[in-house]
C-alpha cells in the first residue's frame, strides 16, 4: 500500500514497524531533535507537532501520521534559517542548562495561546526540566533577554550565551544516540528477579534461535576481574566487588546476561527465552540488619584485596574519631538535643538515560571508539582497558553532549558490557537504558540514617557534637566509602566545637546500589546538623542565626572534623557572614507571610552549608589552547558538557585572555583523542580544576603570541597588546592571521598547554531560607518565598551560576517534599517510573532569588569557586526548620509527605501544643546514638 508522512515538509514513503511509536519512527529517519527521556508520555523531550497540535511522539502511534504533516524541532525554524520566535527567546534567555529537554518545551510553548500563557503552571504540566528551576525557561517564554553583548577581552564575569546554545534551540546538538552508525546491533539485558542467588545453569539456545540473535553473553563470557563502577582518579577509593557479568546476583535487577541482536525488540524476545536456574540466598535490606551478627553475606571477599572494610559484617568502609571528649562536653551544656534523621533514596532522573555505543573506527578496524552519557571519559577508557587488557592507544572514549548527570553518570554502567560485544562481534553494538532501567538498573543517591546528639551552653556556644552515621550503599561499594566519609567532613567542620566524634559506617544490603550524587553525603547530614542547630537555638531562646553566627568558623581557622584532616583544604575566600546577612536582611524586609491563606500556619526557617571546591586526593585536568590559521583559537579540554556550563566559562577564561571575544573560540572535549587527561566533570571541577587549566594555557599562549608578534614587528615587547583579532605592536596592527602565517613559515607552534592537579583547595559556602505557609487540615505547603545565598567566589557567568543555583534548589526541593525511590522487603524498587515517582514540574517550584557574595579565592581561576553542587545540601534542613517554626513539629525524615506532615500536625494539636511550641518530637524508628 501506500504509505507517506511528510516531516519537516519531506515525504517519508516507509511503513513504520508494527507497533512502533512516532518517536522511533522520526528518530530513525534521522530527526534526533527527538529526545527519549522517559517512555511513556510523561517528561515530554519528545514532543512534536502533527497537523500543528503538539503530541508525545512516544504515545503516538506512528501509523496514524500516515497523511498527516510532522514538524519535529529541526523544522521550527523558518526555511531560510531564521529562528523561529520561540528559538530566539530561548537563546536570549538561556532558558537551558543540559537541553536535553529544550527540544520539546520548543514545540509545547511554540502553540500556546494566551490562555495557555497566562497559565503555565497547567500549559506546562506536561514537560519536564531537571536541570535549570523552571525560573530560566519562563524567562524564554516571557521573552526576558538575559545574555549580555560580547565584549573584547571582558568576558569573565558576564553573561554570556552557552557556545552550543544555537544548536541546542534548533535541535541539532548531538547527544550520545544522536548518530547514525552503519550495521548498528542492539542490546538488552535480563535481569535477575531474585535480590540474591546463585545462577546453577543458564540455557540460552532457545535466545540464539531467535531472528536476529547475534549473541548471548553471561558469566562464561565475563572476565574474572574485580573492578568497581564508580570512576575515581585514584581507583583505590573504591572497592573491587563487581564483574560485568556475575554467576552471583546481589540485587533485584541486576544483569545477568546481555542479548545483542539487529533490534532493540529480537534483543527482548531473545531476555524473553533465555533459561536460568537460580540457587537463592538469604538477604537483607535494611543497613543496620546487615550488620549484625547472623546477617547475609553480601561479598565474601579478602578485606586485603578488595578493599571491603568488613566484609563479614556487610561494612564495605567506616570511619571513627574523636576530639576532645564528647561526654565532656555534654556534661557541660545547659541543653542537649538528640534525635535520628533519615534520607531517603533518591534519583538522578537526568533525561537522557545511561547508555553506550561501541564500534570500529572506518580507517583503523583495530581501534574501538566508545561513545558514551559520561562525566568522565578518559577514567573510563583506563577502567576498560584495564578490564579488558586493551592498550590506551587503540581505545577513544567519547561523550557528545551529555543530557544530564549529577553524579550519577561518574559511573561505567553500560560501557563495559557494550565492549564485550563489541570485542566478541567485531560489529557495533549500542545499550541504552529505558526509564525503568534508569530506576533499578543505574544507581541512587544513598539513604542515610543519621543519630545526633548536640548540647550547647545558655548563651548557645556550642560544647560538642555526636554523629553516627549508616549509610546503605546497596548491593555494590561504588562511592560508598568516600560518599560516607566526605558526609561527615565539611558538615561538621563548619562548627567550632572543643569535642566532636563521629562513628560513620557505609554498609551492603540488598538493594539497587546508590552512588555519586549532588552533595555527596553532604545534603544527608547536613539535615540532620542544620536541623539540630536549629532546635539548640529554639531550645534556649536564642534566634537561630545568632546560634550559628557564634559557632561557624571564620576565615582562617582551621576545619576541625574527627574523620580526619584534609591538609591541602583551606579557607581560602570567605563569604559565609555574608550569606548570613542576606539571611537577616530578607528577614527584616519579608511581607510574604501576608500572602498566606486564611488559617494557615506560617513559619520560616534557614540552613546553611560548606562544601570543598573539589575532591580530596588530586582531580587532574590537561588543555591546549592553539591559534588557527584563520585567527581564530581552539580551546581542547577533556572535561564533558552536561548542562554544568564549563564550556561557556572555559571560553570566557580564555577569551579574557587572549584580549578576544567569546565567539572566536571553539572548544573541543571530553574526548580522549583531544586531550592527555582530564579526571572528569565532578565534585564541582569544571571551573576550578580544568578552568584553571585552560587558564594557565590562554596565557601562555597570549605570552607566546605577543613575543612573537614584538619580534616579528620589530616592536618592544611592552609595547604589544592584543585585540579580538589582532595584536597592535606600537601603533602597528598586526592581525592574527599574519602572525599565524608567519609562525607557521617558521615552524614556530602558536599552541600552548596548560595543567592543573586539583590541590590545594579551597571551600564555597551557602545559606538557604524559607518562608512557608501550611494548611493544618491537609497537610499542604505552600512556598511563600525562597532565597539562596551563595559565596562562589568571583562569578565567571552570573546568568549560568543563577541556574545552577535554581537547578540545585529545584532537585532539592524534589528530594525534600516528594521524591523517593521505594523498594519492597525484597530490595525491589516499586516506583520504576515517572508516573510513580514525582519529578519536580514547573507548579512545583517557586522563583528562588540568588544572591552571590562578594569574594574572590586564592586558589581558584581567577578568583572563581565551585557552585554545581552545593546549593542543594542546605534547602532540606532550611525547609524542615521552616516547618519546625510554622507547626511545632520537628521533622526528622524526609520527604515531607503532605499525608506526614498533616498526620503529625494532628497529633501535635492532639497533645494540646500550639503551633509553633513543640510538644515532644517526632516518633523515631530507632534509638537515639
Amino acid at each position: 500500500m501506500s504509505y507517506r508522512i511528510h516531516v519537516n515538509e519531506q515525504p517519508f514513503d516507509a511503513e513504520p514497524r508494527p507497533g512502533q511509536c512516532l518517536r522511533t519512527y522520526l528518530r530513525d529517519r534521522g530527526w534526533f531533535g527527538v529526545k527519549k527521556g522517559c517512555d511513556s508520555g510523561d517528561c515530554g523531550a519528545c514532543t512534536v507537532h502533527v497537523d500543528g497540535e503538539p503530541v508525545h511522539s512516544c504515545l503516538y502511534p506512528a501509523v496514524r501520521a500516515e497523511g498527516r504533516r510532522v514538524t519535529t524541532v529541526e523544522g521550527l525554524a523558518a526555511p531560510g534559517g531564521e529562528l523561529h520566535p520561540v528559538q530566539q527567546r530561548f537563546l536570549d534567555a538561556q532558558g537551558f542548562q543540559c537541553g536535553f529537554c529544550t527540544a520539546g518545551f520548543l514545540m509545547t510553548t511554540s502553540k500556546l495561546d494566551a490562555d495557555q500563557l497566562d497559565d503555565l503552571p497547567r500549559a506546562l504540566k506536561g514537560n519536564l526540566c531537571r536541570c535549570t528551576g523552571y525560573r530560566a525557561i519562563e524567562d524564554a517564554i516571557r521573552g526576558v533577554t538575559h545574555v549580555e553583548e560580547p565584549c573584547p577581552g571582558r568576558s569573565v564575569g558576564r553573561s554570556m550565551g552557552a557556545p552550543a546554545g544555537p544548536l541546542v534551540v534548533t535541535g541539532t546538538a548531538r547527544y550520545t544516540f544522536d548518530i547514525d552508525i552503519p550495521g548498528l546491533l542492539h542490546m538488552k539485558l535480563l535481569r535477575s528477579p531474585h535480590p540474591h542467588a546463585r545462577i546453577v545453569s543458564i540455557d540460552t539456545s532457545a535466545a540464539l534461535r531467535v531472528p536476529g540473535v547475534h549473541t548471548v553473553l553471561t558469566h562464561h563470557d565475563a572476565p574474572e576481574r574485580l573492578f568497581s563502577s564508580a570512576r575515581h582518579e585514584h581507583p583505590t577509593e573504591d572497592p573491587d566487588d563487581t564483574r560485568v557479568l556475575d554467576d552471583v546476583v546481589r540485587f533485584v535487577g541486576q544483569r545477568v546476561a546481555a542479548v545483542v541482536a539487529d533490534s532493540e525488540a529480537a534483543a527482548e524476545e531473545g531476555c524473553r527465552r533465555i533459561v536460568v536456574e537460580y540457587q537463592q540466598l538469604p538477604h537483607v535490606v535494611d543497613a543496620e540488619a546487615a550488620m549484625r551478627p547472623g546477617a547475609p553475606v553480601i561479598h565474601a571477599k579478602p578485606a586485603e584485596a578488595s578493599r571491603i572494610a568488613r566484609p563479614e559484617n556487610n561494612v564495605v568502609g567506616e570511619v571513627h574519631g574523636e576530639i576532645g571528649s564528647v561526654a565532656q562536653g555534654f556534661a557541660e551544656a545547659d541543653v542537649v538535643y538528640e534525635d535520628t534523621f533519615r534520607t531517603q533514596r533518591v534519583q538522578h532522573a537526568s533525561l537522557e538515560t545511561h547508555g553506550a555505543v561501541a564500534y570500529w573506527e572506518e580507517d583503523d578496524p583495530e581501534r574501538l571508539v566508545v561513545r558514551s552519557s559520561t562525566q568522565v571519559p578518559f577514567l573510563t577508557r583506563r577502567a576498560l582497558c584495564a578490564l579488558y587488557d586493551l592498550p590506551e592507544d587503540r581505545v577513544r572514549v567519547v561523550a557528545g553532549r551529555v543530557g544530564g548527570g549529577f553524579g550519577g553518570k561518574q559511573e561505567m554502567l553500560t560501557e563495559d558490557i557494550v565492549v564485550l560485544a563489541a570485542l566478541r562481534l567485531k560489529r557495533p553494538v549500542k545499550l541504552e537504558f529505558t526509564r525503568a532501567e534508569q530506576f533499578y538498573g543505574a544507581t541512587t543517591r544513598h539513604p542515610f540514617t543519621i543519630g545526633i546528639k548536640a548540647g550547647a551552653k545558655r548563651d548557645g556556644t556550642l560544647t560538642a557534637l555526636q554523629l553516627r552515621v549508616v549509610s546503605n550503599t546497596g548491593a555494590y561499594g561504588n562511592h560508598g566509602p568516600a560518599v560516607m566519609f566526605h558526609s561527615v567532613g565539611e558538615s561538621m567542620a563548619v562548627y567550632r566545637a572543643p569535642h566532636k566524634k563521629v562513628d560513620a559506617y557505609a554498609v551492603y544490603t540488598n538493594c539497587v546500589p546508590a552512588g555519586a550524587f549532588r552533595g555527596y553525603g553532604l545534603g544527608q547530614v547536613t539535615f540532620a546538623v542544620e536541623s539540630a542547630m536549629d532546635e539548640l537555638a529554639h531550645r534556649l531562646g536564642i534566634d537561630p542565626l545568632v546560634l550559628r553566627e557564634r559557632n561557624i568558623i571564620g576565615p582562617g581557622e582551621p576545619m576541625v572534623s574527627p574523620g580526619g584532616e584534609e591538609e591541602d583544604l583551606h579557607i581560602a575566600s570567605y563569604g559565609l557572614d555574608q550569606c548570613l546577612r542576606v539571611v537577616r536582611d530578607a528577614l527584616a524586609e519579608d511581607r510574604s507571610a501576608a500572602d498566606a491563606p486564611e488559617g494557615w500556619l506560617v513559619g520560616q526557617g534557614t540552613a546553611m552549608s560548606m562544601i570543598a571546591t573539589g575532591p580530596p586526593g588530586g582531580h587532574y585536568a590537561d588543555a591546549r589552547v592553539t591559534l588557527l590559521q584563520d585567527g581564530t583559537y581552539d580551546v581542547a579540554v577533556g572535561t564533558a558538557e552536561f548542562g554544568n556550563g564549563t564550556t561557556t566559562v572555559h571560553q570566557q577564561i580564555t577569551a579574557g585572555a587572549l584580549g578576544t571575544t567569546a565567539d572566536r573560540i571553539v572548544i573541543r572535549q571530553s574526548d580522549t583523542d583531544v586531550v592527555r587527561h582530564d579526571t572528569g566533570a565532578f565534585g564541582s571541577a569544571g571551573t576550578v580544576v580544568a578552568g584553571k587549566a585552560v587558564m594557565r594555557a590562554a596565557n601562555g599562549l597570549a605570552e607566546r603570541i605577543l613575543t612573537f608578534a614584538a619580534e616579528h614587528a620589530r616592536a618592544p615587547r611592552g609595547l604589544c597588546r592584543l585585540l579580538a583579532d589582532a595584536v597592535e605592536c606600537d601603533g602597528r596592527v598586526v592581525s592574527l592571521k599574519e602572525l599565524y602565517e608567519a609562525a607557521h613559515d617558521k615552524e614556530v607552534t602558536m599552541a600552548a598547554d596548560g595543567h592543573w592537579g586539583g590541590s590545594p583547595r579551597s571551600v564555597a559556602f551557602n545559606a538557604q531560607w524559607f518562608r512557608i505557609a501550611v494548611d493544618p487540615g491537609t497537610g499542604e505547603i505552600k512556598i511563600l518565598r525562597s532565597v539562596h545565598a551563595a559565596d562562589a567566589g568571583k562569578v565567571m557567568n552570573p546568568l549560568q551560576c543563577r541556574g545552577q543555583v535554581e537547578g540545585g534548589v529545584a532537585q532539592a526541593l524534589g528530594a525534600t517534599l516528594f521524591e523517593q525511590v521505594l523498594v519492597d522487603d525484597r530490595g525491589r524498587v516499586v516506583t520504576p517510573a515517572f508516573r510513580r515517582y514525582r519529578l519536580p514540574a514547573y507548579a512545583d517550584v517557586p522563583r528562588t532569588e540568588v544572591h552571590f557574595m562578594e569574594t574572590s579565592d586564592a586558589i581558584g581561576p581567577l578568583g572563581a569557586k565551585s557552585m554545581s553542587e552545593s546549593p542543594f545540601n542546605p534547602v532540606a534542613p532550611a525547609f524542615a526548620n521552616a516547618l519546625r517554626d510554622a507547626t511545632g513539629v520537628r521533622f526528622t525524615e524526609v520527604p515531607l509527605l503532605r499525608d506526614t506532615v498533616w498526620r503529625a500536625v494532628e497529633e501535635h494539636r492532639a497533645a494540646g501544643a500550639e503551633p509553633g511550641r513543640p510538644a515532644g518530637r517526632q516518633p523515631s524508628r530507632e534509638g537515639s546514638v
